[in-house]
């Protein structure tokens, strides 16, 4: 695993090599690092390519002009080559050993462009498999953190303490859940005890930087097994609350994972997705609740519905951000679902035309699949987008028919007045 015989050198981008070999001939030390080198050596097509070097941002701007720098926390340069981005990062160096003006209370670090060493670097890196370097001109890997015998065996460690990495930047425990669903590697025990004890600390990290990380759980390809690492290690309630409180009386949690394995499915096919059908799964019992609790106070059906969305969307937001180019459709899913069992005149065909009709259809069948009862409600839409002009007739004019007569009520028989004494005596 430590040879160079282990990398696909063809595998390694040629614009990532051009940038290490303009900072090498300018006399700075540059490496290939991360992910790039941890996915070479597991024979998987890396997705980015990122570079360390003992040059500073303002440096490595200079070299390039196709280059940018961006981040507060800790700067780092993108240097663009068409539709491809090298990212460019300054060794880092060791915080101090007590908390200063650079990290929260809860130890989390808040500014991070403390530059160092190349051993520096190293250990100040999350996990053993992230810190493997490769050395372009030399052709050799080096690894003083044994993270090639991590990845032989399979499991992800943090480099030093588990707890301390983690309250540094508490977006860690993330990405050890997605690299476990993305390797199909265990966390070793200390991590995983550690990220069970300290989802709390996730509330440290802005909703907007939250947000990004939950796309790249769920919609990367293995977002079901995400979620389930995510449930079983606990941090799934530190990011949805509402939503995993509602798991204690609804199908929300079979409901996530139809939709996480559904979207798996359509990224596997190279089929388009959206956060917004993910979320809308995530959130609809809490909606549902939301909704029923209105209705119930004030009785008003439709303005209940767009309170319920705003309130329960509202919340959301205090955890992870929710642009509203996703709302949106979010809302439109969850609408469209009071719509669907209006079935009879031009109803069903105004319903199709509308723009989130198939996602709501699709989300539809979701919840039967999840346990709801729609009175098959999924089964007739499904036949309908398929049938004859003559067909549609008919259906429309069936469930018309049904609806009528489940809304069509006996007359009461007004009561016989009793008779009275004279009465009765008049009748004989």
């Amino acid at each position: 695993m430590n040879s160079l015989s282990s990398i696909e050198e063809s595998a390694i981008s040629i614009n990532a090599s051009k940038v290490l070999s303009r900072l090498q001939d300018h006399g700075f030390q540059a490496y290939l690092v991360g992910g790039c080198i941890r996915d070479l050596l597991l024979r998987k097509t890396p997705k980015d390519f990122d570079i360390a070097t003992d040059a500073h941002p303002e440096e490595v701007r200079e070299l390039f002009r196709n280059s940018r720098i961006i981040g507060k926390r800790f700067r780092i340069v993108h240097v663009r080559f068409g539709r491809e981005i090298i990212e460019v990062t300054t060794f880092r160096g060791p915080h101090a050993d007590e908390y200063d003006e650079n990290h929260s209370d809860s130890g989390m670090t808040l500014d991070d462009n403390v530059y160092g060493t190349f051993e520096e670097d190293v250990f100040r890196r999350d996990f053993t498999m992230n810190a493997i370097y490769y050395e372009l001109q030399e052709k050799e890997i080096i690894d003083l953190a044994d993270g090639t015998a991590d990845i032989e065996s399979q499991i992800i460690r943090t480099i030093g303490d588990p707890t301390g990495r983690l309250r540094e930047d508490p977006v860690r425990m993330l990405r050890a859940i997605r690299f476990q669903a993305k390797l199909e590697f265990d966390l070793e025990s200390d991590l995983q005890r550690s990220i069970r004890s300290l989802g709390y600390l996730i509330q440290d990290v802005p909703p907007a930087r939250l947000f990004e990380e939950v796309l790249k759980l769920f919609l990367s390809g293995y977002g079901t097994a995400a979620f389930d690492s995510m449930i079983e290690n606990d941090i799934y309630g530190w990011l949805f609350p509402d939503s995993k409180r509602s798991m204690e009386n609804n199908a929300t949690e079979e409901l996530v994972r139809l939709a996480l394995t559904s979207t798996d499915q359509r990224i596997a096919k190279h089929m388009p997705v959206t956060p917004a059908f993910i979320y809308a799964a995530v959130l609809w019992y809490p909606f549902v609740e939301e909704k029923q609790r209105l209705e119930q106070e004030d009785g008003i059906t439709q303005a209940a519905a767009h309170e319920a969305a705003n309130n329960v969307i509202s919340k959301q937001q205090l955890f992870t951000s929710i642009p509203k180019r996703f709302s949106g459709p979010m809302r439109d899913i969850w609408f469209l679902q009071s719509r669907l069992p209006s079935r009879f005149g031009q109803k069903p065909d105004r319903i199709i035309e509308h723009k989130r009709f198939r996602a709501a259809y699709d989300f539809l069948l979701l919840r039967e699949q999840a346990g709801e009862k729609t009175d098959q409600l999924g089964e007739w839409w499904t036949e309908y987008q398929e049938a004859t002009e003559e067909r549609k007739l008919a259906m429309k004019q069936s469930t018309s028919n049904g609806s009528l007569h489940k809304r069509k009520r006996k007359r009461r028989r007004k009561p016989r007045p009793k008779a009275t004494t004279s009465d009765n005596t008049s009748l004989h």
